[in-house]
């Protein structure tokens, strides 16, 4: 994903525009990685920003790229910068820094979800089995938020890579990440995030956690 995540992603350096996968600190445990898993970690990502060029300043995407690539939330300065670069696309900067803000309570409340649907998953034989892959699936859940957040605060549903998210499917077979859990993590983020903010703004907000949704919803595990 531009950079990301840690059932994939080792160091932050190798993703580029859009957003690395899951479990890297997973792998980093990991005494050999095979050749085919260290190739996905540098290819699995989820969000890029091409598409923004007719809608964004040239100096608002390198913020929102710069942010990416440290896998980082955006700062108030970065979202001030936003703003006033590309107003016309800011309505919803309020709710990216709500979120921002409640990430660690709304990832909580997706992890809880999950253990209560899948009791088993963390015991052994689950796929969520050592406890260090578990860790690397809550952190994972921490930057799905980080990833919607940046579609939301430039006011874009369509915010993904599809060939980074591509690479980001084989690494899961090849890992062979637990995709129904991961999935209900990610709609237990969406329910989480939305009753933290207003009413009025729930409708907006529900197809930017459904684009992503959707797109795991696709991956193929065997």
């Amino acid at each position: 994903m531009g950079r990301e995540f840690h059932f994939i992603t080792p160091s932050p350096h190798h993703l580029h525009a859009p957003c690395p996968m899951p479990h890297a600190q997973y792998l980093k445990s990991m005494t050999q990685l095979t050749e085919t898993v260290k190739q996905l970690i540098a290819k699995a990502r989820i969000v890029s920003f091409a598409q923004w060029e007719q809608s964004h300043h040239q100096g608002a995407i390198a913020i929102f790229q710069a942010a990416d690539d440290n896998l980082r939330y955006l700062s108030d300065e970065d979202l001030l910068q936003i703003k006033t670069l590309s107003p016309n696309y800011s309505a919803l900067i309020p709710v990216a820094q709500l979120l921002r803000d409640r990430a660690a309570e709304i990832v909580d409340e997706a992890r809880v979800q999950v253990l209560v649907t899948y009791p088993e998953i963390i015991q052994p034989g689950g796929g969520l089995y050592p406890p260090e892959r578990a860790q690397a699936c809550w952190r994972d859940f921490w930057h799905f938020l980080r990833c919607i957040t940046y579609g939301i605060a430039g006011c874009h549903t369509e915010y993904t890579s599809p060939t980074g998210l591509h690479y980001m499917n084989l690494l899961y077979q090849e890992l062979q990440v637990p995709l129904d859990a991961m999935v209900l993590g990610l709609k237990s983020i969406k329910v989480a995030s939305l009753k933290r903010c207003p009413t009025n703004d729930q409708e907006i907000l529900t197809p930017y956690f459904d684009h992503l949704i959707t797109q795991l919803a696709t991956f193929q595990i065997p």
